[in-house]
């Protein structure tokens, strides 16, 4: 229950939350029985409950396939239009953030390293290392994006596979 509300109006907005996220015909299911992507509607439902002005994100789509993660993006787009929603969203996905966000800020190790809009980001128009990494990341498997390491000043270091250990790379 919400607000106090009675049983049967906190049953009816549950259903209508439900309704609101693509999942009217699975409000009987048990948790378990759900999908990952169904769960992750739920989730999002519950949060609703509240009537927030403003959601905080934290990898809402890592964890799903990316037809899954499209239909999710869409859903939040969606809501965010629907309910006049400001999103705050975390995530290493830069291509998911792409399509959620008109700014984002770049944090590695706890700090802000880079503000860019996202058409600086679709351009490639990046100003630190780490960006970069976390650009090539999203655009599919690169070998030699995957061996290196970004340190906390910003300067690249490469992963010596064979050896275990971390050599500078300039």
């Amino acid at each position: 229950q919400v607000y106090g509300e009675s049983p049967e109006i906190a049953r009816e907005r549950a259903l209508s939350l439900l309704a609101g996220v693509g999942l009217a015909h699975h409000a009987h299911h048990l948790p378990h029985r759900l999908s990952g992507g169904q769960q992750q509607r739920v989730a999002i439902a519950r949060a609703l409950a509240m009537d927030p002005i403003a959601m905080l994100f934290d990898e809402p789509t890592s964890a799903l396939d990316r037809s899954v993660q499209k239909r999710i993006v869409e859903l939040l787009r969606d809501l965010q239009a629907a309910h006049g929603l400001a999103y705050l969203f975390i995530s290493h996905d830069l291509a998911v953030v792409s399509h959620m966000c008109d700014r984002l800020a770049v944090m590695n190790n706890g700090r802000i390293v880079e503000e860019l809009s996202v058409e600086e980001l679709r351009r490639h128009e990046t100003r630190h290392p780490y960006t970069l990494q976390l650009l090539r990341a999203s655009e599919g498997y690169d070998r030699e994006a995957a061996r290196a390491q970004i340190t906390d000043d910003g300067t690249q270091r490469a992963m010596s596979w064979t050896q275990g250990a971390v050599a500078s790379a300039n």
